[in-house]
């Protein structure tokens, strides 16, 4: 078992390239939406599409191509999927909208004269996804694993 064994996992590789492809989409969709760049959607979470979505079905489709749609491995990345795809619906979608009042909450206190937040306690609003924005990540990953292992379809 080497670094190069691990560079040369088919699965591995299509997660990497489904969510670079989806943190891509998001600086662009970011931009033509608020005709202006912020690079940090090229890191950040939330966001359309879900990276977080588009990665684990990539690895999930990349598993039943490799493996078999029978597979005890194709089963676990499946379920893994559907629950990270459910997190980040529900329990990330529910943070952002928290982090807005929360962020609300801070600037009338800021205007009242209390004090400023540093950067680092600044909470960051782009944490879940919405429906659509799990459906296109979905999508969006099932095309990456057909196309990154299109020898096995």
């Amino acid at each position: 078992m080497s670094i190069f064994s691990i560079a040369q996992n088919k699965i591995l590789i299509t997660g990497c390239i489904a969510w670079i492809c989806s943190q891509a989409a998001k600086v662009v969709i970011f931009l033509i939406i608020n005709k202006h760049i912020v690079w940090e959607r090229l890191i950040g979470d939330g966001g359309m599409p879900s990276s977080h979505s588009a990665t684990v079905t990539s690895v999930a489709v990349a598993t039943a191509l490799t493996c078999g749609w029978d597979s005890p491995v194709f089963a676990v990345a499946c379920i893994m999927a559907l629950i990270v795809m459910h997190d980040a619906m529900g329990v990330r979608q529910e943070t952002g909208k928290q982090t807005k009042v929360i962020k609300s909450m801070m600037e009338l206190i800021e205007s009242m004269g209390e004090g400023k937040l540093t950067p680092e306690e600044t909470l960051k609003e782009f944490v879940g996804h919405t429906r659509r924005q799990v459906f296109v990540g979905l999508i969006l990953g099932i095309l990456v694993a057909v196309l990154v292992n299109w020898e096995y379809v």
